[in-house]
C-alpha cells in the first residue's frame, strides 16, 4: 500500500504538539497510574469533538482521570451526580425572579463548561437525559424562550455502573448513539494496583499538575487532524465494517446474524473515521494504518450494536461480535 510521506517531525509547529501530547501523557501519570489507554480514548474524544461514554465499576480512578485531565487541558471542569430526582434546571439553569429589578433572570446551571462529567449518568429520567441531549448533540440549552451556545470545547464524559441496574433507566438510542466510543474502565494489574495502594494511601500525597495545552493549541491540533489522509481502500473497509454489524450473514458471520437485532448508524461511519485519524496522529503519522482502524473500532462500534435477547442469555457480547467482524471481513486493497 502506498502511504503518502511521513509527516515532517522537523517543524517546529508540528514537534510542538505532539510534544506536547507526550507531556500531557506524562503529567497525567503524576496522579492516575496504569490508565493510558482511558487516556489516550478522552484525548481522541477531545480532539475530535466526540463525547465518551465510561463503564466500569466505582473505584477505578474514572472521576480522577477526568477532573485531572481538565486540571492539564487548563479547561473549565465540571462533575455532576445524576440521580433520580435531578432536574432539567440543575442541568441547564434556570429563570430566576429578581424582586430588585422586577424582572426575570438568567442562572446558568453547570453545563456551561468545558468537560462535564456525567456520573451514572443512566440515574436521571428522560426529561434530564433529553436536556443532555440536546447539548451534546446542538453544543447549545435552551433556557425559557432563549438559546444559549455553549462553550468550546465542550465534551460530556459519561460514567455508568455495569453491575448495578437497581434505580437506573435505559439511556434512549438517540443519546448513546451521540457518544462517539464507549470505553471499558477494567482492574488495573497486581504490579500497578500495588504502585496505586502505595501512593494514594500517603495521606499528604499532593501531586502538582501543571497545565500543558490551551483551547487554542487543542482547535489547532484538531485542524492537523483534519489534514491527516485516509487511503479510498481503508475508506472502504470502514463501510464494510459497518455494514458487516447490520448484515453479517452477507459477510459469512452466521452466529453473529443469529445474534445482532440491529446494527451501527451511519454516525458510526464518521467516528469511526475521525477516531483511526486522531489515533494516527497521536502516533505522530499523517496517514491511517489498518491497524488504526482495528484499534478504535470496538470502541466506536460496541455501545452501538443492539443485540437480542438470546445473544444475552448465551452470554455473547458486542465486543466479541465486532471481534468477528475484524477478523472475517478483509481490506480491498486495490
Amino acid at each position: 500500500m502506498n502511504h503518502p510521506l511521513k509527516m515532517d517531525l522537523t517543524s517546529e509547529v508540528k514537534i510542538d504538539y505532539h510534544a506536547k501530547i507526550r507531556q500531557v501523557f506524562r503529567e497525567m501519570r503524576r496522579v492516575v497510574i496504569g490508565q493510558d489507554y482511558v487516556i489516550n480514548r478522552l484525548l481522541i474524544g477531545l480532539f475530535t469533538n466526540g463525547h465518551i461514554l465510561l463503564e466500569g465499576v466505582p473505584g477505578l480512578a474514572k472521576t480522577l482521570t477526568v477532573n485531572t485531565l481538565a486540571k492539564v487541558l487548563n479547561l473549565k471542569f465540571q462533575r455532576l451526580q445524576f440521580t433520580p430526582d435531578l432536574l432539567p434546571s440543575d442541568l441547564i439553569g434556570t429563570m430566576i425572579y429578581n424582586q430588585k429589578e422586577a424582572d426575570f433572570q438568567v442562572k446558568k446551571g453547570p453545563i456551561f463548561a468545558n468537560l462535564i462529567l456525567a456520573d451514572e449518568v443512566n440515574r436521571s429520567p428522560a426529561k434530564v437525559q433529553s436536556a443532555l441531549l440536546e447539548a451534546m448533540q446542538e453544543k447549545q440549552v435552551t433556557i425559557g424562550e432563549t438559546t444559549y451556545k455553549l462553550d468550546k470545547p465542550f465534551l460530556v464524559l459519561a460514567t455508568q455502573n455495569p453491575i448495578e441496574h437497581e434505580g437506573t433507566y435505559p439511556l434512549p438510542e438517540a443519546q448513546i448513539d451521540r457518544f462517539m466510543m464507549k470505553i471499558h474502565v477494567s482492574y488495573l494489574s497486581k504490579e500497578l494496583e500495588l504502585e496505586v495502594m502505595r501512593q494514594m494511601s500517603n495521606m499528604n500525597f499532593k501531586a502538582e499538575i501543571s497545565p500543558v495545552l490551551n483551547r487554542e493549541e487543542i482547535f489547532a491540533i484538531r485542524d492537523e487532524i483534519n489534514q491527516v489522509s485516509v487511503s479510498e481502500s481503508l475508506e472502504r473497509y470502514m463501510i464494510e465494517l459497518v455494514n458487516a454489524t447490520r448484515t453479517p450473514l452477507l459477510y459469512g458471520l452466521r452466529n453473529e446474524a443469529h445474534f445482532v437485532q440491529y446494527g451501527v448508524s451511519t454516525r458510526a461511519c464518521i467516528d469511526l473515521h475521525r477516531a483511526a485519524k486522531a489515533l494516527a496522529y497521536m502516533d505522530e503519522r499523517n496517514y491511517v494504518l489498518p491497524e488504526d482502524i482495528k484499534e478504535v473500532a470496538n470502541d466506536v462500534f460496541n455501545h452501538r450494536i443492539s443485540l437480542n435477547y438470546e445473544a444475552e442469555a448465551e452470554g455473547i457480547t458486542s465486543s466479541q461480535v465486532v471481534a468477528s467482524i475484524l477478523q472475517n471481513v478483509p481490506i480491498n486493497k486495490d
